[in-house]
């Protein structure tokens, strides 16, 4: 089994930062890679940013130029650092990993508890 921990949300006010971390443990033979996604109520969950084992990333346009992912291959890790937050990007905040758990194995899905980021003055 692989596990996924997130960390680092709060209550911040508009134009301030946030980093979210998102480590994963367990069984993990290799990571192909990580995603930010975000729920805000009443709303369908959305993929927010991507990184492809330490590679390309990906982001919704809503955030470009604003938010930056990152990845730690040797913690198994996720960053997420959000710039000039709006009350707009106030959800709840899941991270995902496609994860190999053997040789010869297809990546599996692993979901984390999700965080809360809520952006208000």
């Amino acid at each position: 089994q692989v596990h996924l921990v997130e960390s680092g949300g709060g209550l911040v006010q508009p134009g301030g930062s946030l980093r979210l971390s998102c480590e994963a443990s367990g069984n993990i033979f290799s990571i192909y890679s990580m995603n930010w996604y975000r729920q805000a109520p009443g709303k369908q969950r959305e993929l927010v940013a991507g990184i492809v084992n330490d590679g390309p990333t990906n982001y919704v346009d809503s955030v470009k130029g604003r938010f930056t992912i990152s990845y730690d291959n040797a913690k198994n890790t996720v960053y997420l650092q959000m710039n000039s937050l709006k009350p707009e990007d106030t959800a709840v905040y899941f991270c995902d990993a496609d994860v190999k758990t053997g040789w010869g194995r297809d990546p599996e899905q692993f979901w984390g508890q999700g965080t809360q980021v809520t952006v208000s003055s």
